[in-house]
């Protein structure tokens, strides 16, 4: 695992007491020796001062930090400022990401897509930052195809990224897949695979309804037959999410990507069986 690029997602703490959690969190989990933390960034920038605040946190911490920079909404001149921001405080590693629309919320802003987004980081500020982009395996629920949304991942990859981070999934011939066609169509970047442990079956079927990951029928019924036994839902999500983060980097994947939703515990246990 040691040669792999592992690294971990927050999301902004919105309170004092969310930023303490948060800080404990990140305590734990830095143990783990991660490449670096990631930070997101609100629907519509609603984050935009929570991102940079937790980002600058964690550098003075002594750790690798990449704020998440979404493009809904955003101006040329208002992206422009949160890069010089960042650059300030010499950030250089940043995901660029079209960003979830808020309800209600028409496409507005001056960049359309990630891709937009990415080739002005790179008019802006060269090669200062290492960007990130995401994939997604089962498709972006906007997409009109896979084979629309594999060409404007190519895009985006074309524009200027670094290197991609992928959606979660819970089935690895979708990632596979995915990076075959991926390297077919030119693209040579890593594609780092997107982790979601699994805690709570509730909040999975929720997350996974809004983003369009799949969760398979044997995974959905044997969660359904837990019931609210949710000591069991760990045990048994913490053994399918393993196995699956084993094969892999057995099969190629140059990394993972925890999404930790602020939580120590299931990122720690899956890397103490990886290791």
């Amino acid at each position: 695992m040691k040669t792999h690029n592992f690294s971990i997602e927050f999301f902004p703490p919105k309170t004092a007491e969310g930023a303490e959690k948060l800080r404990a969190t990140r305590a734990k989990l830095a143990e783990l020796r991660p490449k670096y933390f990631s930070v997101t960034f609100g629907a519509g920038g609603t984050t935009q001062q929570g991102t940079l605040d937790t980002v600058v946190e964690i550098r003075q911490e002594g750790h690798d930090a990449a704020p998440h920079l979404s493009c809904v909404g955003g101006t040329r001149e208002s992206i422009r400022d949160i890069l010089r921001q960042y650059q300030s405080h010499d950030i250089r590693r940043l995901v660029a990401l079209r960003g979830d629309l808020p309800s209600g919320y028409g496409m507005g802003g001056e960049f359309r897509y990630a891709n937009d987004l990415v080739e002005f980081i790179r008019a802006e500020t060269g090669d200062w930052f290492h960007i990130e982009v995401a994939a997604y395996p089962e498709m972006h629920p906007q997409a009109r195809s896979p084979q629309d949304d594999l060409q404007n991942f190519v895009r985006k990859m074309q524009s200027g990224a670094n290197a991609a981070i992928t959606q979660y999934f819970y089935n690895a011939d979708a990632y596979f897949r995915f990076v075959d066609d991926a390297r077919k169509a030119g693209v040579t970047a890593p594609i780092v695979a997107g982790v979601m442990p699994i805690t709570n079956s509730s909040q999975l079927l929720r997350f996974s309804e809004m983003c369009g990951a799949e969760i398979p029928r044997w995974i959905r019924l044997k969660l359904s037959s837990f019931g609210d036994d949710s000591a069991s839902i760990k045990a048994f999500g913490l053994d399918v999410v393993t196995e699956m983060c084993e094969r892999l980097l057995a099969g190629g994947a140059p990394g993972l990507h925890f999404y930790s939703l602020n939580q120590a515990v299931a990122t720690t246990a899956i890397w103490q069986r990886l290791v």
